[in-house]
Formats: C-alpha cells, structure tokens, sequence
C-alpha cells in the first residue's frame, strides 16, 4: 500500500468535504461574496491614496521620505 504525505491526505480531506455539501457551499458563496464587498467598500471609503493626492507626479518617494522623517521625534 502506498503512504500519501500529510498534504495530500488533508488536500482529499477538504476536497472530499466541499464535494459533498450542499448547504455549505451557498454559505461559503455568501461569506466570500460579503467579504469581497466590505473590502471594497473599505478600500474605496476610508482608505484613499493619500500619497496620490498630496505629491506632484513622479515624485512621490520623496514625498513619503519627507513625511517620514519630519515624524521622527
């Protein structure tokens, strides 16, 4: 009989255990559907690109250099 290594085994596992739900996958759907939109929601909203809107073109690493040590104490 041939020995399949850890992941293999566990790879079967989980495979094995998706195949057969049914309730589980509309689940999963819906958990990853709801995370891809908060994230987005995030990014878009509360996280915007600061550097982008507050240095000229081409000159945004001395932007985030100069930002960064006026900050050291």
């Amino acid at each position: 009989m041939k020995k399949h290594s850890f992941i293999n085994r566990a790879f079967h596992l989980y495979y094995d255990g998706f195949r057969q739900m049914t309730l589980g996958k509309t689940l999963w759907t819906v958990i990853l559907i709801k995370l891809a939109i908060i994230f987005l929601v995030l990014k878009l909203f509360f996280f915007p690109d600061y550097i982008k809107t507050h240095s000229k073109k081409g000159s945004e690493s001395e932007f985030v250099s100069e930002q960064v040590l006026h900050r050291v104490p």
